[in-house]
């Protein structure tokens, strides 16, 4: 058999190679459908369009009751009940959570941090030990200079601590590395001169890290 007689073989086969990337892009598009790409401040996530309505909630929501209603909370989205249907909602200013969504972009505006994710953004409150949903700040208030670096760290549960737990020990964590290190994330520049700043939130990072690692977390 000569190399001439493999030649429709291989056309069939690159023919049907590329019709195999044509539906895969399709699939992926559809896998996308009714669902909003949120790219502000390069977050790069999808999410459920608002108004939607579905049969039930993604498994893994939670409840958040608030003000005499009931909300419920999965991945950055928030849902109403609706009938025997949840409807897709915008979250009203001053509800909180205990848990950032997985997905969140960290943006400074007048030396605050400010945790967004889903056209909402959420703001730190200690004295409830939640993020809780805000207004959008003001442009005016943007800083000019460059943002400092987030003193996020990420903490995966290695031993299935519940997000309460989850929630106790980020926020003991965060409080005994603030005061082992006298920066404070949650305050313009930590609370601390320009000239500490970075050192400060280094050893405020190192600090948190060994808390939850002592804890069960695996940091990074």
């Amino acid at each position: 058999m000569n190399a001439r007689s493999h030649r429709p073989t291989a056309i069939a086969v690159l023919m049907l190679l590329a019709l195999s990337a044509v539906t895969g892009i399709a699939a992926a598009r559809d896998d996308h459908r009714g669902y909003v790409f949120d790219n502000r401040y390069n977050h790069g996530h999808y999410y459920p369009q608002r108004g939607s309505a579905f049969h039930a909630l993604p498994q893994g929501g939670y409840r958040i009751p608030y003000r005499g209603g009931d909300y419920f909370f999965h991945g950055g989205a928030w849902y109403r009940p609706w009938g025997p249907s949840f409807l897709v909602v915008a979250p009203p200013i001053g509800i909180g959570i205990s848990l950032l969504p997985p997905y969140y972009s960290t943006v400074w505006f007048g030396g605050v941090p400010y945790y967004y994710a889903d056209d909402t953004y959420y703001v730190w409150r200690p004295e409830r030990r939640e993020y809780v949903v805000t207004a959008a700040p003001p442009d005016a208030a943007a800083a000019t200079a460059a943002p400092p670096v987030s003193p996020d760290i990420y903490a995966y549960p290695k031993n299935g601590q519940s997000p309460e737990q989850q929630s106790t020990d980020r926020y003991e964590c965060h409080h005994w590395a603030s005061s082992q290190s006298g920066f404070d994330p949650t305050q313009p520049l930590g609370g601390v001169s320009a000239a500490d700043a970075d050192a400060r939130r280094a050893d405020y990072q190192r600090a948190q890290r060994a808390c939850l690692e002592g804890r069960g977390y695996s940091v990074n």
